[in-house]
């Protein structure tokens, strides 16, 4: 497969630090819309939408707007970043992704995680203290949905299925990543269950996360499953301009009006000064923040200590205006997915030939 480049959105609705006004919903998901098509018209491979359900997000139901963008897009991905599995039910999660998946043309994919916002619980009715229960159960049987139907099964946070008929089928197997933070256990299950892993790096330098992905690696092959075949994501926020100083003045007043209005829970807003902001575009740092060159070099840093198959960008945390968003994801498309696919390509090339000559 070849190096996967996106954009990723939690479809937030930050007060402006200008107007101190915030966008309505309607506004902010044809803006996420849009948003799909423009990547998908500039050769991105995924595009993603989070999951919340509290007032100043927009988007409670990934694949309601991932169904819409289906609609105005042709090739790209369209995936949820994430799935609150923990919270929901993995029967309605299965049958609202194999109908996108039909609707899009096998374009679907579900990024599953526990959430790192918990609003979620109360409202459908959950205990916080079954967090990691309700997690395994029901990614468990999320996995046996995709591989059976009728499906008999039997956990221990739902009622049992016998011989149930899960309509409608897509028609092939509904790609599921795992989505992590950095918790040792949540990485080893991934790797226990085979299935892909998407890492999220918010914050400090990127090298702080090598030992996640190298005990993915590990964990994946005592249990049995070859560790080259799984394939990893590497998910930060970012923005890109025509200048690394242009990216920072246009993305950072947003970027901390988000950070302060929707960072974990209410009332609970966390300052990003602008040294601060900056630090995260260093070399190092772990936002895919500047010019397209810099990006470009940071990504190939990057695969080079994870020799991960994606990368994903949260574009504009706390609404960049669309107008600077939609440059910045043709600028990803156009000037920085073409250098990292080809640069990429022909260092495997290169490592291929090594190792045939080494044996």
């Amino acid at each position: 497969m070849a190096f996967e480049l996106g954009v990723y959105h939690f479809g937030e609705l930050a007060p402006d630090p200008t107007t101190h006004r915030a966008p309505t919903p309607a506004v902010r998901l044809r803006e996420l819309i849009e948003q799909a098509q423009v990547a998908d018209d500039a050769g991105l491979d995924v595009f993603a939408v989070g999951e919340h359900h509290r007032g100043d997000f927009a988007v409670s139901v990934p694949a309601v707007v991932l169904a819409a963008m289906a609609t105005r897009t042709q090739n790209i991905k369209l995936s949820s970043a994430v799935s609150v599995l923990s919270s929901d039910d993995p029967v309605r999660l299965f049958q609202q992704f194999a109908t996108l998946d039909l609707i899009s043309g096998g374009r679907a994919e579900i990024i599953a995680g526990r959430g790192s916002y918990v609003e979620s619980f109360p409202l459908f009715g959950y205990d916080l203290n079954e967090y990691s229960e309700l997690f395994a159960d029901k990614l468990d049987l999320l996995l046996r949905l995709r591989q059976e139907n009728p499906i008999t099964w039997k956990g221990t946070t739902r009622s049992p299925l016998n011989a149930a008929d899960i309509s409608p089928q897509p028609e092939r197997e509904l790609p599921l990543w795992v989505a992590v933070g950095g918790t040792p256990a949540s990485v080893v299950r991934a790797a226990r269950q085979n299935l892909p892993l998407a890492l999220a790096i918010i914050g400090g330098s990127f090298d702080q996360f090598v030992p996640f992905v190298d005990l993915y690696r590990e964990a994946a092959a005592k249990f049995g499953h070859d560790p080259e075949k799984l394939k990893v994501s590497i998910n930060s926020p970012g923005f890109i301009a025509s200048t690394h100083r242009d990216a920072i003045e246009i993305s950072h007043p947003y970027f901390q009006a988000g950070w302060m209005a929707n960072h974990h829970q209410r009332g609970q807003g966390v300052a990003m000064p602008r040294a601060a902001y900056e630090a995260q575009s260093t070399p190092r740092g772990a936002f895919f923040l500047g010019s397209p060159q810099e990006v470009i070099d940071k990504i190939l840093d990057q695969y080079e200590v994870f020799r991960h198959d994606r990368t994903m960008i949260q574009m504009g945390f706390g609404n960049v205006p669309q107008r600077e968003m939609l440059k910045s994801i043709e600028l990803l498309g156009a000037e920085v997915a073409p250098v990292v696919r080809k640069e990429i390509a022909s260092r495997e090339e290169s490592r291929e030939a090594q190792g045939a000559l080494g044996r």
